[in-house]
């Protein structure tokens, strides 16, 4: 019996994911990626926008998802709160760049008030050690288009210009509501400002 118990919490060990999102304090990975503003679409750097002041980097699961669009709308709705704290916010998904642009100039979500990164193959979501979820089922987006690549753990990372990760808000570990991942990251830069 003592074998068995043994061989289960191992078998369970063995089945735990691979990642653990960047902690706090941790170097963030620079990257580059296609990304769109407002439909108009341009090369975003980490490194370039770190020269600026803090940037928010928010890895969601899915363009015109249900959490995604809420998210996507409340980062929206404070992008003049997020400017004047001298933050620039970045959303990170796996979706394609064409869909991106619709995204980012959608009046109901991004609005045009911050953009959007492709991380088409998940190279990016890797380098901040975020899970990635295989679809094994059919699902679509809120205007009926199939979702087709695999999906990012919603996760949030406020980043100072020294290229330091000072805030890491989870939806899987610490059970952040997609609307929140815009407020709570605002309080921060908003803190660091002061």
């Amino acid at each position: 019996m003592k074998r068995f118990l043994i061989g289960a919490l191992l078998s369970g060990a063995v089945m735990l994911p691979a990642y653990a999102a960047l902690k706090n304090g941790e170097a963030a990975p620079d990257f580059k990626a296609q990304a769109s503003l407002a439909g108009k679409e341009f090369t975003f750097s980490l490194q370039d926008a770190l020269k600026k002041g803090p940037v928010v980097v928010y890895f969601y699961p899915a363009a015109y998802t249900r959490g995604c669009n809420i998210e996507a709308k409340t980062f929206a709705d404070n992008a003049e709160n997020f400017a004047a704290a001298g933050a620039t916010i970045i959303g990170v998904s796996q979706d394609s760049i064409s869909k991106l642009k619709d995204y980012s100039a959608d009046p109901e979500y991004c609005a045009g008030k911050f953009a959007v990164a492709a991380d088409a193959g998940g190279k990016i979501t890797q380098s901040y050690k975020l899970n990635v979820m295989t679809l094994d089922r059919k699902v679509t987006d809120t205007r009926g288009a199939e979702v087709t690549h695999s999906l990012t753990e919603r996760t949030t990372f406020v980043i100072t210009p020294d290229n330091k990760v000072i805030a890491t808000l989870s939806s899987n570990d610490d059970k952040v509501a997609p609307h929140e991942h815009a407020e709570k990251s605002l309080a921060i830069v908003q803190a660091l400002k002061k």
